[in-house]
């Protein structure tokens, strides 16, 4: 998807004034202006959505805002996270019953949510440390954050929700996502063991207008509903997907587009059985796709594809393991027709070794999303998480979120080697950073048991920044409890953390006379 963390530097401001554009690519990618080269700058505003973490009593959502220390990260700045206004109804009443609501619960104290007073719930004003807020139980809010100055380049928030019982649960892990207009959510389910909310946030002035698309193993899935829906200024909204139509499936594709404003979107997973997680928007659709981050433990792996486009794709399936990458056995490839959702079960494919999933064409390339969905455990002792298609590194990725015992990395070199810096940030309460590299072997991928920040207290940030070579990377945290292996795993893709703007032919000094 096009990631529209977008923001104007001064200087890009005043040359889309002059030349009417100004060119916001990241720095492996997009078109340049005519003449002269573009210029890398840091962006000066970052935006991201949290959504609602759970309506549970039961939960428990821990927030870390982090920024990495880089380029553009000298001077002020400000990064903070505030409450959402939860306008989930369109009638009069019903908002003036919210905000008599809301007014009461903001009587409560501590950083749990918004207060009374206006205060964020969250706010960080230095780079290279991580900054945390808990929320608790249904109290804890739908968020819209910002980040300015030296505060924005790389800006990374993730919320972690522990849930230890009851309908959800399961450890939920996200990272809060920039607004956009186009999202693509394989993995998603209608099924009646299944309640997958996806929530729908707004962080501007205006409604935003949206429509919901659902795809099955035959294709669209009839709604009479899915058209339309309004999204408030500055709101959250959750729209359960089984409620869009009356087809209940096990593996549907959704498609989220914003038709006016912009918007943030995740998929909330709720299973019967095998427990809950978020579900993340699948990377563009793309010809070959990268899903890294499959735990060695991993039980059960299934892999949802569609194809978008008006062609089927053929896919080779290759494992990346620690040794290098094979074909699992009896999956050699994938048929997915033209606006079709394509499954496939791979049981337990990693035997014992972390791995990462790469799909790539058979023959010509047509563009495809994709997910996987893992579980760890057996029995009612079940967790499941999600990892869909992710795009490479790039320049700088980090996972804001990780504890002294529990983190993995998960680094995939799917084209050749790579050479890669990890570097564990200070402690949010304390503890010094360290630095390491590590060489991932093409074809592979490597599991990785960071080092801890020395003297760690609190939480501790995991940046990512590729010396050579193309990289995929996810983090895996486990958080077992009461012999459940609880698990989450995000991707990590690109942060966004440099601008381009073209250098202007003429002479601006002429503007002056």
């Amino acid at each position: 998807m096009n990631r529209t963390t977008l923001s104007l530097i001064a200087a890009g401001t005043a040359l889309a004034a002059v030349t009417g554009f100004a060119a916001l690519n990241a720095p492996d990618g997009g078109d340049s202006a005519p003449g002269k080269a573009a210029e890398q700058r840091p962006v000066d505003r970052s935006s991201l959505l949290c959504p609602a973490p759970s309506a549970s009593e039961l939960a428990e959502t821990a927030y870390t805002s982090f920024t990495p220390k880089g380029k553009g990260a000298d001077g002020k700045g400000d990064a903070r996270l505030e409450r959402a206004a939860e306008k989930l109804n369109t009638s009069e009443d019903d908002a003036e019953d919210k905000e008599d609501k809301d007014s009461a619960d903001s009587t409560d104290s501590g950083k749990k949510t918004d207060e009374k007073d206006g205060k964020p719930a969250l706010e960080a004003t230095s780079v290279g440390k991580p900054v945390t807020a808990k929320a608790a139980g249904a109290e804890s809010p739908a968020l819209i954050g910002s980040a300015e100055g030296a505060l924005a380049p790389g800006w990374t928030v993730q919320q972690t929700t522990e849930m230890p019982a009851g309908n959800g649960r399961g450890l939920l892990g996200l990272n809060c996502g920039a607004p956009d207009t186009d999202f693509w959510f394989p993995g998603s389910s209608t099924a009646e063991e299944r309640a997958d909310y996806v929530h729908l946030s707004n962080p501007d002035a205006t409604a935003a207008v949206v429509d919901i698309e659902l795809f099955g193993p035959e294709g669209a899935l009839k709604s009479e509903v899915g058209e339309d829906i309004t999204v408030p200024p500055h709101s959250s909204v959750p729209v359960l997907l089984s409620t869009l139509t009356d087809e209940a499936e096990a593996n549907v594709t959704a498609h989220v587009t914003a038709r006016t404003g912009r918007i943030g979107a995740a998929v909330q997973v709720s299973d019967q059985k095998l427990g809950a997680d978020w579900l993340s928007a699948s990377a563009d659709p793309g010809g070959s796709v990268v899903l890294p981050g499959i735990p060695k433990d991993a039980e059960s792996v299934r892999l949802v594809a569609f194809a978008p486009g008006d062609e089927d794709a053929d896919l080779k399936i290759s494992l990346a393991g620690a040794t290098g990458s094979i074909t699992p056995a009896g999956h050699e490839s994938l048929h997915v027709k033209s606006g079709m959702t394509a499954a496939v079960d791979l049981g337990d494919v990693t035997k014992g070794e972390a791995g990462s999933l790469v799909l790539t064409p058979t023959d010509r390339s047509v563009p495809v999303v994709a997910a996987l969905r893992v579980t760890r455990g057996t029995g009612a002792k079940q967790d499941v998480a999600f990892i869909p298609a992710t795009a490479p590194v790039g320049e700088r990725a980090t996972s804001a979120d990780n504890r002294a015992k529990g983190s993995t990395l998960s680094l995939t070199a799917p084209r050749g080697e790579a050479k890669v810096r990890v570097t564990a940030s200070d402690g949010s309460g304390g503890g010094t950073s360290v630095t390491e590299t590590y060489t991932v072997r093409g074809g592979t991928t490597l599991e990785v048991r960071p080092k801890v920040p020395s003297g760690l207290k609190g939480a501790y940030a995991l940046t990512v920044e590729p010396l050579s070579g193309a990289v995929y990377a996810a983090r895996t945290l486990e958080l077992p409890a009461d012999g459940v292996p609880m698990f989450t795993v995000q991707t990590l893709p690109y942060d966004r953390g440099m601008v381009s703007v073209p250098e202007a032919e003429q002479d601006l000094s002429v503007l002056q006379k």
